[in-house]
């Protein structure tokens, strides 16, 4: 990866944190992105607070990876995390905006990147810890108020005092002017008899006057206070910033997920996809109700029993997100028995569920044992699919009929029929399926489908066709060596493909295998990693090298295969 002139300057400032008080106070604002980045490049999580602190911007994003880059470390995300908190104080941030969507990642890996579940778990700690700060500073607003009101009420009850012995005074002596001059005498008749009749004299009428316009001001105070300590209060009113990023969520985090939703403060969080695993059907729909509806995009729910009826429960409320695109269901306990009582109400419920999501376009079911119901469950759906990921679904050949001639056909985008056993029977109809979204498919997964030399020499014509295809994964299926090389030899001649996720040979595997070996069998059987892998690699180079074609990738590494990465 060739780096800017700037990024290089941006990498060789923050390497010197020492130097920092004498240049950060002069970063122009176009700067501060580059020297974030090389901060979190050279793991330079003092820096990384300092510029989060001050950030300069309305919105920043951190989350998304691009290939070759790496995510940001642990100790860089702990201070950014820290220093959006301290920045709520701060004059100088002008953030609003904190999107780390993107940034959640499976644990662990090189350069001890933050995992989706410590990083949930950290963003809500976040929240709750800003709403706690928040309210430690309002108490002290507050304390400070009421000191200032009282020094006002101090000031006004001495003013008031001095001006009652002043008034005192003038009575005094004009009462002693009185006794002197008849006049005066014969005046103060008039107002003993005026005041004996309930008409107030004018030093009267003063004073009374200013009690009322004293308590009309305390009742003007008091009023007010009353009104705002009633008046409903919006939730929105105490929100400073918006942190968008992808919740994951397990049982043991999810009463911390919980609280940080339902927390009101200067921090409020959203979501825009959620992973949840091992937790009941009303652990998610709680969640659910805490959601903003205008933010998800996608749901992922793993290894929870949610049952057909669970399922069906959930999809009414998933329809109330108008932006929701994605439904991701792996190892959910779906199975569908005819012969049990209730599973055909269960199923019209499921299939009536799926109507109301409007705008699904990624489906993915694994493992979810509901043969011969293809045709049910995507039939219901309103719009096509773009992307359909159906791994260990044991489907049919009525599935895969119903599939090559349904709607979505030639709108998929990306295609996963891994570890489906393909054959005779239902060659003709995958065939078919690749002919309708040769135009539009750009991913497609056959690992783990049994496909020989016999039957992948029929399905390579439909393959060449895909001229939108990206990336093809084709690992452990039983090829040969000759059958791998028409493979490549084919995959040399699609100009757009770029990765190429290959099997092993039979002849790389050490002695004993079965004739026509399973998925698992060749996953756990051992290679003669000595010998045959290094002619594997020699001899498919040499077609690339005969092809012409050095941009595209070969693999048989499946764990660290990514598909994403071509987009």
């Amino acid at each position: 990866m060739m780096l800017s002139l700037v990024s290089l300057c941006a990498r060789e400032v923050v390497s010197d944190h020492s130097s920092s008080p004498n240049w950060l106070r002069w970063v122009p604002r176009e700067l501060y992105r580059p020297l974030l980045e090389a901060s979190f490049a050279g793991c330079r999580p003092l820096a990384v607070g300092e510029l989060v602190q001050r950030w300069p911007e309305r919105t920043l994003r951190v989350g998304g990876r691009k290939r070759g880059q790496t995510r940001p470390n642990r100790l860089c995300i702990q201070a950014l995390l820290l220093a959006v908190v301290r920045g709520l104080s701060d004059q100088r941030c002008a953030l609003q905006v904190l999107d780390l969507c993107g940034l959640q990642g499976d644990e662990g890996g090189i350069g001890d990147p933050m995992g989706g579940w410590s990083l949930t778990v950290a963003l809500c700690t976040m929240v709750v810890q800003a709403r706690a700060a928040a309210l430690r500073a309002n108490r002290r607003e507050g304390e400070r108020e009421r000191k200032r009101f009282s020094a006002m009420e101090r000031e006004k009850d001495v003013k008031r005092e001095r001006g009652q012995s002043y008034i005192r005074v003038e009575e005094e002596q004009e009462e002693e002017e009185e006794r002197v001059d008849d006049r005066s005498e014969v005046a103060g008749n008039e107002r003993e008899s005026a005041g004996s009749a309930g008409i107030p004299t004018e030093e009267e009428q003063i004073k009374g006057i200013r009690r009322r316009m004293e308590f009309g001001r305390k009742r003007e105070v008091a009023g007010g206070a009353g009104v705002k300590e009633n008046e409903e209060k919006d939730p929105e009113s105490d929100v400073l910033m918006h942190v968008r990023a992808d919740l994951f969520v397990n049982s043991r985090s999810w009463e911390r997920v919980r609280m940080a939703l339902s927390t009101l403060g200067p921090l409020k969080l959203q979501c825009r996809y959620l992973r949840v695993e091992e937790i009941s059907v009303s652990s998610i729909r709680t969640l659910l109700d805490l959601l903003p509806h205008q933010g998800l995009h996608g749901v992922d729910v793993r290894y929870s029993s949610l049952g057909v009826a669970g399922l069906a429960e959930l999809l009414p409320q998933l329809s109330t997100f108008p932006v929701l695109n994605s439904l991701r269901l792996h190892y959910c306990n779906l199975d569908l028995r005819r012969d049990e009582p209730g599973q055909e109400d269960a199923l019209r419920n499921l299939s009536l569920g799926l109507t109301q999501l409007k705008q699904l376009q990624r489906l993915s079911l694994t493992a979810l044992r509901l043969p011969g119901q293809l045709r049910v469950l995507l039939s219901s759906l309103p719009q096509p699919l773009q992307i359909l990921e159906l791994p260990y679904l044991s489907l049919s050949p009525a599935d895969l009929a119903y599939l090559s001639s349904s709607h979505h056909a030639p709108s998929l985008q990306q295609l996963d029929l891994s570890e489906n056993r393909l054959d005779e029977l239902t060659l003709p109809s995958i065939r078919r399926l690749l002919s309708q979204a040769s135009g539009s498919l750009q991913h497609l997964s056959l690992s783990g489908c049994s496909l020989t030399d016999g039957l992948l020499g029929l399905l390579l014509p439909s393959l060449s066709c895909c001229g939108a295809l990206k990336s093809l994964a084709m690992a452990l299926n039983p090829l040969s060596m000759a059958g791998l090389l028409g493979l490549v030899r084919t995959a040399i001649k699609m100009p757009s493909l770029r990765q190429l996720l290959y099997p092993n040979p039979l002849e790389d595997y050490q002695a004993g295998l079965p004739d026509l070996p399973s998925s698992a069998q060749l996953l756990d059987w051992p290679l003669d990693e000595d010998t045959e892998l290094q002619t594997t690699s020699s001899q498919l180079n040499r077609v690339l090298k005969e092809g012409g074609r050095s941009n595209l990738y070969l693999t048989y590494d499946l764990l660290n295969y990514d598909k994403d990465l071509m987009n």
